[in-house]
């Protein structure tokens, strides 16, 4: 008891006579110094006194897949700032191969008695993949905000990048270049936003006239590496243009366009998504699809407030259009298709 009194001292900066008085329910201590006390008790993982156990605590589960692509910690910063100013800490979550699964996180973080969950990137993202930790958060009815697209029927509040309009603008690019041999690189088959784009795309090249077989739509992970093997596939089909469904994947494409014995954007353009830290310091400047991530963590606080402070659920998906960034990494058509 004596190393918890001190702990919780130290983290709040008060007096362990202070921890004792709000642990023993005791008056005395104001409101804002007995959440400090109560939040500073669940971050450093001490289990409440039975009688403070019904409360919930100032904390909301924030549950990243990764954070390497830089686009991540852009999104827990922001979000991370706006529970702050609420009152709320953040319960960092990240899933690492091998590791504690979304659906074990979620357990820990009800044993937490967190407020509300927001999820960036997961399971709901993916049709072939087993959703029942959700089925377990809406039974509970805890405050839960997703973003970007999710299964259908999920019925949690989203917050969106309108993902067709992404591939629009991106594939429209390329096509006011002068490129008809263009190439996508998308997530996994199952992953509703490259799914969203993957839609998109078949539509625009139907509307432009553009062959878009099977040849130049490639499915990989969201890495560096994985873009790089798929978009291997892509400039031996032909491409000239190579739409990426992430910032990492774009970089993967232009090392591959490099392994070739290629120039980007001499011989292929490249376009990236995301917009993450340092794409204009990359050679060359990434031409990329940016996510207004401060806009959008504004609404993903504010959609989990309304559910804390209402017994209603919200189900809506709120759609953010996206921006075209052009750099360097993209030009017009080669006159020759390129000769890996």
């Amino acid at each position: 008891m004596s190393r918890r009194l001190a702990d919780v001292a130290r983290k709040v900066g008060v007096s362990e006579a202070t921890v004792s008085r709000v642990l023993n329910g005791k008056p005395g201590v104001s409101a804002s110094t007995r959440d400090a006390v109560l939040t500073a008790l669940d971050v450093l993982g001490y289990e409440r006194p039975t009688k403070l156990r019904g409360e919930r605590a100032r904390l909301v589960g924030l549950v990243m897949p990764e954070l390497q692509n830089p686009i991540f910690p852009a999104l827990a910063e922001s979000i991370g700032g706006g529970l702050a100013q609420n009152g709320y800490t953040p319960v960092l979550c990240i899933q690492t191969a091998g590791g504690i699964s979304e659906a074990d996180y979620v357990e820990l973080l009800l044993h937490q008695q967190v407020s509300g969950v927001i999820f960036a990137g997961g399971a709901y993202a993916q049709a072939d993949v087993n959703h029942d930790h959700y089925e377990r958060l809406r039974e509970l009815n805890l405050p839960t905000v997703l973003v970007n697209a999710p299964i259908d029927d999920l019925g949690f509040a989203t917050v969106s990048c309108d993902d067709a309009t992404s591939m629009e603008q991106a594939f429209g690019h390329l096509l006011q270049l002068g490129h008809q041999r263009i190439g996508i690189l998308l997530g996994p088959r199952d992953h509703i936003p490259s799914q969203r784009k993957h839609a998109a795309a078949l539509r625009m090249a139907e509307r432009h006239g553009i062959e878009l077989g099977d040849d130049r739509i490639v499915h990989s992970l969201y890495s560096l590496e994985s873009g790089q093997t798929a978009a291997t596939k892509l400039i031996a089909a032909g491409v000239t243009g190579i739409v990426c469904a992430s910032d990492p994947m774009a970089l993967g494409a232009v090392r591959a366009v490099r392994r070739a014995g290629l120039r980007v954007p001499e011989d292929v353009s490249v376009i990236g998504y995301d917009d993450s830290a340092l794409m204009n310091c990359t050679e060359p400047p990434l031409t990329t699809v940016r996510q207004p991530i401060e806009a959008m963590g504004k609404m993903i606080i504010e959609l989990l407030m309304r559910q804390m402070s209402s017994e209603r659920s919200i189900g809506d998906e709120v759609f953010f259009a996206p921006e075209l960034v052009v750099r360097a990494s993209t030009a017009p058509a080669p006159r020759t298709a390129p000769v890996a």
